[in-house]
């Protein structure tokens, strides 16, 4: 012991020497060199805390959980924003900029080529402007839910998939302009406008008029009351009597979206759930609760679409040809909600499935907010007209189209063994949403005057499908706990809305002087042709920008929605092994609470002014089509086939396969479950 202290003795004291010995080093070291200059030094603690910091990172606690929550949708569109309305303050503007004298500005003088006579200077026209939006959604959501410690096969929803399609055909028999296809031919634009106008006069006209002057719709199918077809057409005149038509019912007001739309319960959106958030600690006294909350439905497809069509506008238009308007809707859905609930589930909470087809036709002439021209002064002096103008030409057609298309394919199939926990539990296997939305706001160019030399097609038209199957089960074993369960309150909501701007009387017979209006142009005449000048259209204009198209107008907006969503879930309540001491528990299963919903608005600005010369025929015609079809299916869902690996090692083949003479296929049908169809990983471990 006396040795190991002398030894930690003077190693301590080796130690120190060296230390010493370094220090001497550094001094020496210090001294050969120079010091730090001041700004290299180190500030103060002072400086240091005076420093400005920002971050924008939010410190917070350890929290090891991974919260997610979903993106909130804002569906309310039952009332479409006019996103026109910032488009006529544009227009307001520029007709206040025509009374100006732009002639040296905006016009520009003649062409003047020595030894030959002046021309009239052209520039170059809009080009087409072709739009086509496909939006597609294929969601599959099939959950196997087992809360229990028992077996349970999985249930075959192939049935599902097909009475979609078979509903699908059905819808769309009832929907004639489903079938167009996108195009931007103006041969086949032409085409499917004849077609629709021969389908649009080969139907029954409407019934006679009310006392108050709406129009009744007319029934043209001889379904039951489950299946209602109603038809409003005008050939001539526009639909814009009734404010709205809701299920064939003529209305001044129609149901509002955010009023109808279901609870979706524990899957709503984050938004609607900030109310329940608190900043101060939650304490909760008492014993552990023992409530289950499922929601296997829930789930919401939208698909908005909005349309602002300004194209080319004018004061005035000049069709030497024909001029053919199609306003078409057509709005169908089909639905099945025939449950088959047994045992301990109360069913009294379910609210029946709400349809809606809400349709609106409207006509409005633009109000530029008292800036029109008028034919006198105010001090009494003879008005002005136009001395000057610009043209513009375009050779050939011009097609302005608008083409969209948004589908939803969505199953939530879900099969759930249930029990009660002995904890508060809840369990969302639904919930999916699945949105299209397209906004198109075209700012097209304004003129004074547009001269067609062909024809004029102006067409909109809305096609709407909805297809719900909710066909639910619901079974509980004798002496489970009772259950509470809501398999309906479904919303299906088909909402269109066609808007023209420009008085459907505005149509006058051409004057000879636009004749020659055309001819000069042609002839790159820079005089303008007296009877133009002198239009009462154009009194109080400094000079014209006239547009000349010398082939035909295609002026085309379709949208077709098609929403299909398949939520058919099977539910069974079995006696929990902890239910003996625990018999208080609270069970809600909510299967239905879905919503379908199609909008579309189409907002088409067809002139600006109140006259529209025209040549040839006028062909207008606008038609409602809405239909509604409530299917009662009674198919029982049946048990899904053995997957591949049980087919493979419970087969009796074994004599096939030593024999090496027979060949074996084996079907493993749909994929019901990931642990039915995944590979096994230590397949290749065993072999």
């Amino acid at each position: 012991m006396h040795t190991e202290k002398l030894s930690e003795i003077i190693a301590h004291f080796i130690g120190l020497f060296d230390t010493a010995t370094e220090e001497a080093k550094m001094r020496n070291a210090y001294a050969e060199g120079s010091r730090p200059t001041e700004d290299s030094a180190l500030p103060h603690d002072e400086e240091a805390a005076a420093q400005k910091f920002a971050s924008d990172l939010e410190l917070k606690d350890y929290d090891p959980s991974a919260p997610y929550r979903s993106l909130a949708y804002d569906i309310n569109f039952a009332h479409p924003r006019f996103l026109g309305h910032a488009f006529e303050e544009s227009i307001a503007k520029l007709n206040e900029l025509a009374h100006r004298d732009l002639t040296g500005l905006h016009f520009t003088p003649q062409i003047t080529v020595p030894g030959e006579d002046p021309l009239l200077p052209i520039y170059a026209g809009p080009g087409s402007m072709i739009a086509h939006v496909s939006q597609i959604n294929i969601l599959y959501d099939d959950d196997f839910l087992n809360l229990s410690d028992q077996q349970v096969d999985p249930r075959d929803t192939s049935f599902v998939t097909m009475k979609l399609i078979e509903y699908e055909e059905k819808a769309e028999a009832l929907s004639p302009f489903q079938e167009i296809h996108r195009t931007d031919n103006a041969e086949a634009l032409t085409k499917i406008a004849d077609s629709m106008h021969d389908y649009i006069r080969s139907m029954p006209e409407a019934s006679d008029e009310t006392p108050d002057g709406q129009p009744q719709p007319t029934f043209v199918t001889d379904g039951d009351a489950d299946s209602p077809t109603y038809l409003y057409k005008s050939a001539g005149d526009d639909l814009s009597s009734p404010s709205y038509i809701v299920n064939g019912v003529a209305t001044t007001t129609a149901p509002v979206l955010d009023d109808m739309m279901p609870d979706r319960g524990i899957a709503k959106p984050p938004a609607d759930l900030e109310d329940s958030k608190s900043d101060t600690p939650q304490e909760e006294h008492g014993g552990p609760g023992n409530t289950l909350e499922i929601a296997a439905g829930a789930n919401v497809l939208a698909n908005i679409v909005q349309i602002t069509d300004t194209s080319v506008i004018s004061s005035v238009t000049a069709v030497m040809g024909n001029y053919h308007q199609i306003d078409a809707i057509t709005q169908s859905y089909i639905y099945s909600d025939h449950d088959d609930f047994g045992g301990v589930f109360d069913k009294s909470q379910s609210a029946a499935t709400v349809a809606n087809n809400i349709a609106s036709f409207q006509r409005s002439v633009y109000d530029d907010g008292g800036s029109q021209h008028s034919a006198s002064t105010d001090d009494g002096h003879d008005p002005t007209f136009p001395t000057a103008w610009r043209v513009s030409v375009v050779n050939g057609d011009v097609s302005f189209v608008n083409w969209i298309e948004q589908y939803h394919f969505v199953n939530d199939n879900d099969t759930m063994t249930i029990t009660a926990t002995g904890t508060d539990a809840t369990v969302l296997t639904g919930g999916n949403s699945a949105v299209n939305f397209a906004s198109m706001f075209g700012i097209g160019m304004q003129y004074d005057l547009v001269i067609v030399g062909g024809n004029v097609l102006d067409m909109n038209v809305i096609s709407q499908i909805s297809v719900l199957y909710d066909n639910d089960w619901a079974r509980g074993q004798d002496g489970a706990p009772g259950a509470t369960i809501q398999g309906g309150n479904n919303l299906i909501w088909n909402l269109a809305e066609i808007h023209n701007v420009g008085a459907n009387d505005r149509f006058q017979a051409m004057p000879d002087y636009m004749a020659a209006t055309q001819k000069a142009i042609e002839e790159r005449d820079p005089s303008m042709p007296e009877g133009l000048a002198h239009d009462a259209n154009f009194a109080g204009y400094a000079g014209l920008n006239v547009l000349y198209i010398t082939g035909n107008l295609y002026d085309v907006n379709v949208i077709k929605q098609v929403s299909i969503l398949g939520d058919s879930d099977d539910v069974t309540h079995v006696i929990s092994s902890i239910a003996q001491n625990n018999q208080n528990a609270t069970i809600h299963v909510d299967t239905g609470s879905n919503a379908v919903v199609n909008i579309a608005q189409i907002m088409d600005y067809d002139t600006i002014g109140h006259t529209t010369y025209l040549n040839g025929q006028l062909y207008s015609d606008a038609i409602l089509i809405q239909s509604g079809l409530v299917e009662h299916d009674t198919t029982q869902p049946q048990q899904a086939p053995l997957a591949n690996e049980a087919i493979a090692f419970l087969g009796n083949d074994s004599d096939q396969h030593a024999s090496g003479s027979d060949d074996v296929t084996i079907n493993g049908g749909h994929d019901y479950a990931w642990h039915l169809t995944h590979p096994d990983v230590m397949q290749g471990v065993t072999a």
